[in-house]
């Protein structure tokens, strides 16, 4: 699993998101963005973040370090917001702590990565099925001069489908991916060279190894899958299956 720690203390609210993700201290003397498990949009969220955040960082791309944060019920207490301090009460326990990168700022096209970075970033977005990551909200942050990816939370769709049609590998691997409006569209290589080059790293090891990362408490049950280690299996499999099949979901088609 991520690495553990303790929320010190709330700072601020970030009311950019839709989830209201706010700015903690924590007790290893880092300042992180966390993101609510009692969030509306709920801990499927939580769990794309990390599987699809980490899967960028085992291809080389850019993402802020992620942990766990454990939030206890003194900082709820103390919050004078009311909103903010129901959405902390109801977030007691282990949230999603991503590393704030002082200095950044949103990514604006003004400096767009290479052509191959850019088209890695999209075939990632192919993947995963990540529809977010437009010009209305481009979830990029540059940082030293370099993209880094963020928000991840809308991809892979799939999850969201368990607690009525059950896990459907086949299903999702056939699902188009549309790369119209995406914010790198413009920018990125050849896409069908980034599958050659990335899709072989996608390898059963390493995506074992990513959807480990998830609290199993956040892996909740679903029809055909009664434990955490059966919906980690449901993750792998979607995947390889995608990976496996890039004519139906590459812009562009592919072999």
């Amino acid at each position: 699993m991520l690495d553990q720690i303790t929320a010190t203390r709330y700072v601020t609210p970030l009311r950019e998101g839709g989830s209201l993700p706010g700015l903690v201290e924590a007790d290893d003397l880092g300042t992180y963005v966390l993101k609510f498990r009692g969030a509306g949009q709920g801990l499927k969220v939580l769990v794309a973040e990390i599987v699809v955040g980490e899967l960028a960082r085992a291809l080389g791309l850019n993402v802020p370090r992620m942990t766990v944060v454990d939030l206890q019920a003194p900082i709820a207490k103390y919050e004078a917001d009311e909103e903010v301090q129901d959405l902390l009460t109801a977030s007691l326990g282990l949230n999603l702590g991503i590393d704030f990168l002082p200095g950044s700022f949103g990514y604006d096209g003004s400096r767009p990565p290479d052509a191959e970075t850019a088209a890695s970033i999209l075939w990632l977005d192919a993947l995963t099925a990540n529809v977010d990551r437009t010009w209305s909200n481009p979830n990029l942050l540059v940082w030293h001069r370099n993209p880094w990816l963020i928000d991840h939370g809308a991809a892979l769709y799939f999850h969201h489908g368990w607690p009525t049609r059950g896990a459907d590998p086949a299903r999702f691997a056939a699902q188009p991916y549309d790369a119209s409006t995406h914010v790198l569209r413009d920018v990125a290589g050849d896409v069908g060279d980034a599958h050659a080059r990335l899709a072989p790293l996608v390898t059963s090891d390493v995506l074992d190894a990513v959807v480990g990362q998830v609290p199993s408490e956040w892996l909740e049950p679903a029809p055909g899958l009664v434990d955490a280690a059966a919906v980690r299996a449901a993750y792998v499999d979607h995947l390889r299956a995608r990976v496996a099949q890039p004519a139906a979901w590459l812009p562009g088609g592919g072999a």
